[in-house]
């Protein structure tokens, strides 16, 4: 079983019609499941490019 690793949360907002009708929208955060150090972790695209820039 993967390791979350990551506490980001997803960004919310609203969509507008051109009539100005607001619906609810959730932009969630894009997780990976990625190898570090033999064990599998989830964590965000952004933070596995970090760990893997770092090493």
């Amino acid at each position: 079983m993967a390791k979350k690793v990551s506490t980001r949360k997803g960004l919310h907002g609203n969509n507008r019609s051109h009539a100005l009708n607001a619906t609810k929208k959730v932009q969630k955060v894009n997780m990976q499941k990625v190898l570090v150090d033999g064990k599998t972790v989830i964590m965000s695209t952004r933070e596995a490019k970090k760990l893997k820039k770092e090493a």
